[in-house]
């Protein structure tokens, strides 16, 4: 006797968490609901709740079927229609193919021999998105004309659902899936099941980019010799303390370059010139040197004390073409800059010597933590 669309998804259900390829995905399978309709043409999530229709289940074998459940598994784990919606607003079809890039990708990482799961010819997938973010893909997919038309994928995505939930529900919706990880990860350990990276990155510390990166500034910009009342320490405002703030006498130039290739939107450009900004103000740098860039230094903007805050409003990001770190190192040299350090904010798809040697202490602030400069400390901006 045939088994019906639901005990289907249920047997597929137990051969993933059973299996040590995927079993620390057990939990994640129970969160939210599982429903089945024909008003959608084959599968589907709102990030939380999955549905499938019966009549796509069915042209599926069980390792097809199996393939599918995961991928609607790991969007929930991603919560790619939670974090994504502005992609997902900005363009619907490549939103829907960069978020399926990353899924399926995680997939054939975690079972490259098909044990367990058969990609569907309809998925989408390519090598060249390894270790990439949602974000990097779309960004890329924006700039390829290879794409201009929608590539069918074997599931839809249901955005609208997602923007239904309530902020409520979807912060209880990301303890859950958090809990379910944990759970899935002491789950993996008794079943001596395979370590999986997506999993290990989602559980693993995270680090607060912005301390990071005043404490870099604060250490390389450490001549501050002076206290002034003018702007009382940040740190003991709010609990009613008022102390005074150390500025330095004699610091130099600030070098920021801005990688315009395409791969940094405004949102991150935004909060980290932000951030930039208020350290600037704190250790009085003579100058910021503001430098946009992709092959060749495509702007330069300077900043001089008291002027900081002006930045957003004057700023005018120029660039757009490929990416090669190693015009701003040169330009340094070029343009006699000798700054007391250079913050470099990229991707970290740069050239693979990283612009050669750097005279100068230097942060780079990546936004691909895979990516990492063997020049100076890199730290990764969290998207």
């Amino acid at each position: 006797m045939a088994l019906t669309s639901e005990q289907r998804v249920t047997k597929s259900h137990i051969a993933i968490m059973r299996s040590k390829q995927f079993c620390m995905f057990a939990g994640v399978l129970s969160v939210g609901k599982v429903n089945f309709t024909e008003d959608l043409p084959t599968a589907a999530t709102n990030g939380r709740d999955v549905m499938y229709n019966p009549k796509f289940i069915n042209t599926l074998n069980d390792k097809q079927l199996n393939y599918v459940v995961l991928h609607e598994a790991l969007h929930k784990v991603y919560q790619h229609m939670h974090l994504w919606k502005k992609l997902w607003k900005e363009n619907p079809m490549l939103a829907n193919m960069a978020a399926d890039y990353v899924v399926n990708y995680a997939i054939h990482e975690a079972d490259v021999d098909s044990e367990i799961a058969i990609r569907p010819d309809s998925a989408l997938f390519d090598m060249v998105y390894k270790g990439m973010t949602t974000k990097q893909i779309f960004e890329m997919l924006k700039r390829s004309s290879q794409y201009v038309k929608e590539q069918e994928g074997h599931d839809t995505h249901d955005w609208e659902g997602a923007e239904a939930l309530s902020d409520e529900e979807v912060k209880e919706n990301a303890k859950q899936i958090d809990q379910a990880l944990r759970q899935g990860e002491i789950i993996r350990g008794k079943m001596q099941g395979n370590k999986n990276r997506a999993v290990n990155e989602l559980l693993e510390p995270k680090v607060n980019w912005r301390e990071q990166l005043r404490e870099f500034v604060n250490a390389t910009c450490c001549n501050k010799d002076k206290s002034t009342w003018r702007r009382p320490h940040k740190r003991f405002i709010g609990q009613d303390i008022y102390m005074p703030s150390m500025i330095g006498e004699s610091l130099g130039q600030v070098v920021v370059g801005i990688d315009t290739s395409g791969s940094i939107g405004q949102k991150e450009l935004n909060e980290f010139l932000s951030e930039v900004v208020a350290i600037c103000d704190d250790v009085s740098p003579s100058s910021i040197e503001l430098l946009y860039w992709d092959t060749t230094v495509a702007g330069h903007e300077t900043y001089n004390q008291g002027d900081y805050k002006a930045l957003f409003q004057s700023t005018k990001p120029a660039g757009g073409g490929g990416t090669h770190v190693g015009c701003v190192n040169q330009y340094v040299k070029d343009k006699r800059i000798q700054p007391e350090a250079i913050i470099i904010l990229t991707d970290g798809f740069v050239e693979d010597d990283w612009g050669g040697a750097w005279d100068y202490p230097t942060l780079w602030a990546v936004t691909n933590k895979y990516n990492t400069s063997p020049h100076g400390k890199t730290i990764y901006i969290d998207e």
